[in-house]
C-alpha cells in the first residue's frame, strides 16, 4: 500500500472505529437500563443494524432513568413511629429512598367529577402563601378556563402560584402557548418541552420521559391528587359527550407536605434539568390544623426517572405475591410488564380473588389491542376482568385489607418504567375499604370478559403492537 493509501485509509479507520466504539457503548448502555429483554435486544440490533437511526433514536428515547448524580437518595429513617403499615412495606419503600409513612386527617375519595372540582376549588382557594399545581394536560375548554381565572385571582392576591404542564401533554392539551396564564400572574414552566434548543437543553434521552402527576398542593398543608388531567372531560364533560370515570382525592396533613417536596424538586429540574435533589418538605404557615391521624397511616410514593428504583412497580410485584384474599384494581390501560403479569397470574392460580375494571374501549386503540394477550392469560388464570361501557381514566389497586394505591399510575409499562408518576398508599383500613368499595361499585356496571382463542394474525399483530409501542 502506498504512503497516498495509507493517508486515504487512516482517516475512514479512524471514523469507523469511533462509530464502532460508539455503538458498543450506547449498546451496553441500553442493555444495562434494567427494561424488558425484548425491548433491549431490539435497541442493540437497531444500533447495529442501522446506527445511522439507531443512535439518534436511541439518544431520544432511549434513556429510562437520569445519570446517578440527578438521581434522588434522600436520607430517611427505614420506619415511622407507630405506623400501621406492614413492616415489609415500611422497609421495602425505605431502601428506594422513599418517606415513610405520614400523618393526614380529613380525607376525601371525590365520588363524581364535579365533587372532585368543588374539592380542587376549594383547595385553590385555602392557599395563603403559595400554590404548587402539576398537570399533564391543562386543557382549552370551559373547566380549564375557569380554573386558570381562578389561579390568576388567587396570584393577584399575593398568593405564589407556580404551574408544571407537561411538555407534550401541553400540545395534546392545545396549548402552545401559555402567554394568557402568565398575564394573569401565574408562573408556568414546560416540563422537558419536545421542541427544546439542544443548547439549552442537552440530548439525554428525555424526550421520552414524560411528567404525567396530578398534583395541586396549598401552603404545603393541604394536597389535591389522583388520575384527573385539568380538562372538562375528566370532571364535568365537554360538547354533549359525557365526563370520564376518574378517581381523585384530597387531604391535609403531613403527606401534603411531602407530595410539596416532589413538586419542588420537579420545579427546579424544569427551569434546568442539571437540578433533580430532593428538597426539604414543605411547611405550611402558622395556623393549619396539624395531622389528626395517629399513628400515621399514608405514604407518598412518587416514581420515574428520578428515582434509581422502579418504586411502584417494584411494590406491586411484591404485594401481589404476599396477597392472600383478594386483589382488585382499576386502570384504562392494562400492558404490564412480564413480572408485573406473572405475579397477577399466579396469584389467581393460587386461590386470591383478582378482578380487574377497565373500559370496553379505551381512547388508545394501540392499548386496547395490546391488552388483548395479557388479559386471555389473567381469565385463563381464574382472574375476573371487567369492561365497563364508560371510558374510565381511573388509577388504584387494592391488595388485601393491607393497602390501597390511587393516583396517576396506569398499569402499563410507560407508566411504571418511563413517566414520572404520583401514587399515594393509604394504610388504614377504614380508607382501603372505601377505595375498594369505588372499584366495587363501578364493577358492578360492568360486563365480565370472556377469554376467545386468537388465531395466528391477531397473535402476530398483538406482539408487534406490544413490543413496538409499550416495550421499547
Amino acid at each position: 500500500m502506498t504512503w497516498t493509501g495509507l493517508a486515504e485509509w487512516f482517516p475512514l479507520h479512524g471514523l469507523l472505529s469511533a462509530i464502532g466504539l460508539l455503538v458498543y457503548t450506547v449498546g451496553s448502555h441500553a442493555l444495562h437500563q434494567r427494561r424488558h429483554p425484548s425491548a433491549a435486544v431490539g435497541w442493540v440490533l437497531a444500533l447495529l443494524l442501522v446506527p445511522e437511526a439507531g443512535l439518534p433514536l436511541y439518544l431520544l428515547f432511549g434513556t429510562r432513568k437520569l445519570p446517578k448524580a440527578q438521581v434522588r437518595h434522600p436520607a430517611r429513617r427505614a420506619e415511622a413511629d407507630g405506623a400501621i403499615a406492614p413492616r415489609w412495606a415500611q422497609q421495602l419503600t425505605a431502601s428506594m429512598g422513599l418517606a415513610p409513612p405520614a400523618g393526614y386527617r380529613a380525607l376525601r375519595v371525590h365520588r363524581d367529577g364535579a365533587e372532585a372540582a368543588q374539592a380542587l376549588f376549594e383547595v385553590i382557594g385555602a392557599a395563603r402563601e403559595r400554590l404548587d399545581v402539576c398537570t399533564f394536560i391543562l386543557g382549552r375548554d370551559r373547566f380549564a378556563s375557569e380554573l386558570v381565572d381562578r389561579l390568576g385571582q388567587r396570584a393577584r392576591e399575593g398568593v405564589q402560584v407556580r404551574l408544571i404542564v407537561d411538555g407534550v401533554g401541553a400540545l395534546m392539551g392545545g396549548r402552545r402557548d401559555f402567554s394568557e396564564v402568565q398575564a394573569q400572574g401565574v408562573q408556568v414552566v414546560r416540563f422537558v418541552p419536545p421542541f427544546r434548543s439542544p443548547l439549552k437543553w442537552p440530548l439525554r434521552g428525555r424526550t421520552n420521559l414524560r411528567n404525567h402527576r396530578k398534583l395541586v398542593v396549598a401552603d404545603g398543608r393541604w394536597l389535591w391528587s389522583g388520575g384527573r388531567n385539568l380538562a372538562g372531560e375528566y370532571f364535568m364533560g365537554e360538547s354533549g359527550r359525557p365526563a370520564w370515570v376518574d378517581l381523585s382525592f384530597d387531604l391535609q396533613g403531613d403527606v401534603a407536605a411531602e407530595a410539596a417536596a416532589v413538586f419542588d424538586a420537579d420545579w427546579r429540574f424544569a427551569l434546568d434539568p442539571r437540578q433533580a435533589a430532593m428538597g426539604p418538605a414543605g411547611a405550611g404557615p402558622d395556623g393549619w390544623p396539624a395531622a389528626a391521624t395517629v399513628p400515621p397511616a399514608a405514604q407518598l410514593l412518587p416514581s420515574g426517572p428520578d428515582y434509581a428504583d422502579d418504586t411502584v412497580h417494584t411494590l406491586l410485584v411484591t404485594s401481589f405475591h404476599r396477597a392472600r384474599d383478594r386483589i382488585v384494581a382499576v386502570t384504562p390501560y392494562l400492558v404490564p410488564d412480564e413480572s408485573l403479569l406473572s405475579a397477577l397470574v399466579m396469584a389467581a392460580r393460587r386461590g386470591v380473588t383478582v378482578d380487574l375494571v377497565m373500559p370496553a374501549r379505551s381512547n388508545h386503540r394501540l392499548a386496547d389491542i395490546a391488552r388483548n394477550r395479557p388479559m386471555r392469560d389473567l381469565a385463563r388464570a381464574g382472574a375476573r376482568l371487567w369492561l365497563s361501557p364508560q371510558m374510565i381514566h381511573a388509577k388504584a389497586v387494592v391488595i388485601d385489607e393491607h393497602m390501597a394505591l390511587a393516583g396517576s399510575v396506569n398499569l402499563d409499562s410507560r407508566s411504571l418504567f418511563l413517566n414520572y408518576e404520583l401514587m399515594t398508599v393509604f394504610y388504614a383500613p377504614e380508607d382501603i375499604v372505601r377505595f375498594s368499595g369505588w372499584i366495587d361499585a363501578l364493577a358492578a356496571g360492568a360486563a365480565r370478559y370472556e377469554a376467545r382463542p386468537a388465531g395466528l394474525a391477531r397473535h402476530v399483530g398483538e406482539g408487534l403492537v406490544l413490543w413496538l409501542a409499550f416495550q421499547l
